[in-house]
């Protein structure tokens, strides 16, 4: 089982760093490309993937996800 020590969504292939309105990133905060986006109460209200903290993580990590460095 892999260690969860440097499991962190920053070090995820599926993280992607959130942009902020104007394109600047949003510093410890991502998007979970992992899991599909998820439904919103309003019928004609679009998907929203996750927001997930750079330091999270999660029961799917393993060595085979890290980003490519």
């Amino acid at each position: 089982m892999a260690s969860t020590q440097n499991a962190s969504c920053q070090s995820c292939r599926f993280f992607d760093e959130h942009q902020l309105n104007g394109g600047q990133a949003s510093g410890d905060q991502g998007l979970c490309r992992f899991n599909p986006p998820v439904s919103q109460p309003a019928p004609e209200s679009k998907g929203l993937w996750p927001v997930v903290a750079a330091k999270d993580w999660c029961g799917h990590f393993n060595a085979e996800m890290t980003a490519a460095e």
